[in-house]
């Protein structure tokens, strides 16, 4: 199993199976402790413990966490599978064909744009809105007269509102797609999108009125990242160089060192190595795409120029 995991990681462009591992172990990793520690009578604990991932829909509890923003969605409710469950499939499905046309970087910044975005829209909707700072109010005092210094009241985890996003960017970007669903048949990924929009629009007075907000929040901002992106603005294009830095700080960059001999020596940059018909800026570029993505990334036809170009 970990070399399975540690080859999902590996594989270019793979990045929606690599949040699903992600998602799915950090949901382990939560579930089997709160299960001992329950049965330990240590639930105090876990809670204390829980506090610190799950994002508070009272401000004044969120300032002392300001990373639940984040953290939030990539914890689900460990009560069952079916939460995680359901999510991880639209994740799979939704998050295969979005990288399949804008590549894996660009599915990550949307996945944390959304979180992002969907975790605002709760804050903003249960400290601003009188309908749901009633709700909160009530439920943080009921929650520390229960639980005392561990009683957050209201508080939401799960990364619906960053797949939300992923689905609507997706069918923003291809609206006409389509997917064969169980007992319906083909639909295009628009009308989904559209009603999963919806449904959580009918969420937002229910049970579940906190993460429904959420899920409006990631669906908006995968709509504006497409249609941004598509006038030549990346959003989340800050992401991207975030990720890359850490990256670099914990894998040694690959160095691969070509030599060439030009057909005249006092030229530089310009002209194609001897022997071969590779140019110092196909070189620069290949060299570039194997920084960025591993020689996996490389086209058959990349890789033969760049094994020539290394003999010269």
């Amino acid at each position: 199993m970990l070399n399975d995991f540690k080859d999902a990681f590996s594989r270019y462009n793979n990045a929606h199976v690599q949040l699903i591992i992600i998602n799915i172990v950090v949901f382990l990793a939560l579930a089997i402790p709160s299960v001992l520690m329950t049965m330990s009578g240590l639930e105090e604990y876990f809670r204390a413990f829980h506090n610190y991932l799950a994002i508070p829909a009272v401000i004044g509890d969120f300032i002392t966490r300001p990373w639940t923003i984040l953290t939030y969605a990539f914890v689900h409710d460990l009560s069952g599978i079916l939460h995680i469950l359901f999510n991880m499939l639209t994740l799979y499905w939704f998050g295969r064909l979005f990288v399949e046309y804008l590549g894996s970087d660009k599915l990550i910044a949307v996945y944390v744009l959304g979180a992002l975005f969907g975790g605002l829209f709760y804050l903003l909707a249960y400290n601003t809105i009188p309908f749901y700072v009633a709700d909160a109010v009530a439920a943080k005092m009921a929650s520390v007269q229960k639980y005392g210094d561990f009683g957050m009241g209201i508080q939401m985890v799960g990364a619906s509102g960053a797949i939300n996003a992923i689905v609507v960017a997706a069918a923003t970007l291809l609206p006409d797609y389509t997917f064969f669903m169980f007992f319906i048949g083909p639909v295009r990924i628009k009308y989904i999108a559209a009603v999963v929009v919806f449904i959580s629009f009918l969420g937002t007075i229910g049970t579940n009125a906190g993460g429904n907000i959420a899920h409006l929040g990631g669906a908006l901002i995968g709509f504006i990242y497409i249609k941004q992106l598509q006038s030549g603005n990346n959003w989340g294009q800050w992401i991207t160089v975030t990720l890359d830095w850490f990256r670099n700080l914990f894998k040694p960059r690959m160095k691969v060192k070509v030599t060439y001999r030009n057909q005249d020596a006092g030229s530089r940059g310009t002209k194609a190595a001897k022997g071969s018909n590779v140019s110092q800026e196909e070189l620069d570029a290949i060299l570039d795409k194997i920084s960025a993505g591993g020689y996996e990334s490389l086209t058959k036809d990349e890789k033969e120029k760049l094994f020539h170009a290394s003999k010269k």
